[in-house]
């Protein structure tokens, strides 16, 4: 009789010990697979940026790549939008930097910039997909008042913007420097360049912000050279089409811009969201000076009807 007894608690403590050894290693699986696999990115030994080799294999270069790559290969929601809007604003934009003589790897600093939303306004004031603040934007040729303000305007501030970058072009010949001066401005760069006796912003001691500038480019353009290598996934189907447009000139005062939209056969948000250049419901236009207003055709604002263009192959997964 004790020996049954004694045998069936051997057993119940057998089955206990087993229960339990099953119960622990279940949980530890699941404590495995709690978190989604999170990758680091890979660093090249080296990128090109506007025809300019750069070398990452300095610890200095690798690091700091590093934290803007692994930063914005993160930074999903404005990764993907931007890749999503570049496919309705490059083909604008690209045909402007290239009669102008400047790289289209500049395009990705109007990504840094404002991740291509064509009505940012930072909380300096800077405005628009280039993000000048008033004051520059009115010095490389844009109007800018409470009416009108040209830096949303996306063919105009792209062409501001070259006339920038090739003038910083010239002065530094280096394009690093040309990034650093487009966020830090010329003077600081070029006094900073001369007080630390260096010739490229890679090697200048700056502000975090400017110092990290430049970095940020490059991880820009690595991302969306390649997005499927950094685990973006995104159909055709789903980039921001280009815009088909019938154009109309005004060159008079307009008294209310929402009875303008209606005469032209849309509403004043459809006139807005494509003229974000018009800042009022009306236009003094005292100087007789000629706007181009931008009318959406319907065809293209149906996604049945619309076009269905890729800008960039790679930014589609196969």
């Amino acid at each position: 009789m004790k020996s049954r007894i004694l045998f069936a608690c051997v057993a119940t403590a057998a089955i206990a010990l087993t229960y339990t050894q099953s119960a622990s290693a279940s949980h530890r699986s699941k404590e495995e697979h709690a978190f989604s696999q999170v990758k680091s990115p890979e660093i090249p030994k080296s990128m090109v940026f506007a025809g300019q080799k750069v070398d990452l294999t300095p610890v200095n270069m690798y690091e700091r790549f590093d934290r803007e790559l692994t930063s914005m290969a993160y930074t999903h929601g404005n990764t993907l939008l931007t890749i999503k809007r570049a496919n309705r604003l490059f083909p604008v934009m690209a045909p402007i930097l290239e009669s102008e003589n400047v790289p289209a790897d500049l395009l990705y600093l109007a990504c840094i910039e404002s991740t291509l939303d064509p009505f940012a306004v930072s909380s300096a004031k800077a405005a628009g997909l280039w993000q000048f603040m008033p004051a520059t934007g009115r010095e490389y040729g844009l109007e800018v008042n409470d009416y009108v303000d040209e830096r949303f305007d996306i063919e105009k501030s792209t062409r501001a913007a070259c006339k920038y970058l090739k003038k910083a072009f010239a002065k530094y010949g280096k394009w690093e420097s040309v990034a650093a001066s487009y966020n830090g401005g010329q003077g600081r760069i070029s006094s900073e360049l001369g007080s630390q006796k260096v010739e490229s912003a890679f090697n200048l001691w700056l502000v975090p912000e400017t110092s990290r500038y430049m970095f940020r480019l490059l991880a820009q353009k690595a991302i969306m050279e390649n997005p499927s290598k950094y685990g973006y996934s995104i159909e055709a189907k789903q980039l921001y089409q280009p815009v088909e447009y019938s154009k109309v000139t005004v060159n008079t005062p307009v008294e209310s811009w929402p009875d303008w939209a209606i005469e032209h056969g849309i509403d004043y948000l459809t006139l807005r969201t494509h003229n974000p250049w018009i800042r009022a419901k009306s236009l003094p236009n005292t100087s007789g000076k000629t706007y181009t207003v931008l009318i959406p055709t319907e065809k293209s604002m149906n996604r049945t009807t619309g076009s269905n263009e890729v800008f960039n192959h790679s930014w589609v997964t196969k």
